[in-house]
């Protein structure tokens, strides 16, 4: 087990389902008058509880699977929701359309861990 992965993932999650909270209350007269950032915010928010959730999977399967590759997804989930997710949310509350080239960095990174989940998996005896 993980400790790293399981309590990063649940912190994750804990702040995603405070997003959509936000997102589907505070935050609707500010996408009244921007609707193409409610679906930005709500991608964030989406992928962001995926990829608590396979960080959580990770963290407790960590001892089942090959040590080096476990910990490649664990770093890999984590800074591919600082950068997929992060960017999303600078992106929808600064309107700087830079952040958007993050972006897909963090999509890069979220590959990687499944690539190596999958790979570890595999490994796995």
């Amino acid at each position: 087990m993980s400790r790293f992965a399981i309590a990063f993932g649940a912190a994750f999650a804990f702040l995603g389902v405070a997003a959509g909270a936000f997102g589907a209350h505070a935050l609707q007269p500010y996408f009244a008058q921007h609707p193409a950032l409610a679906d930005i915010y709500r991608t964030a928010v989406q992928y962001q509880m995926y990829h608590a959730l396979g960080l959580l999977a990770v963290g407790l399967l960590a001892e089942k699977l090959s040590r080096p590759l476990a910990t490649a997804a664990e770093y890999a989930f984590f800074g591919g929701i600082i950068l997929f997710s992060g960017s999303l949310y600078a992106l929808v509350f600064s309107q700087i359309r830079i952040f958007g080239a993050i972006t897909p960095l963090g999509g890069v990174a979220f590959l990687v861990g499944w690539a190596c989940l999958f790979i570890a998996a595999i490994k796995t005896k």
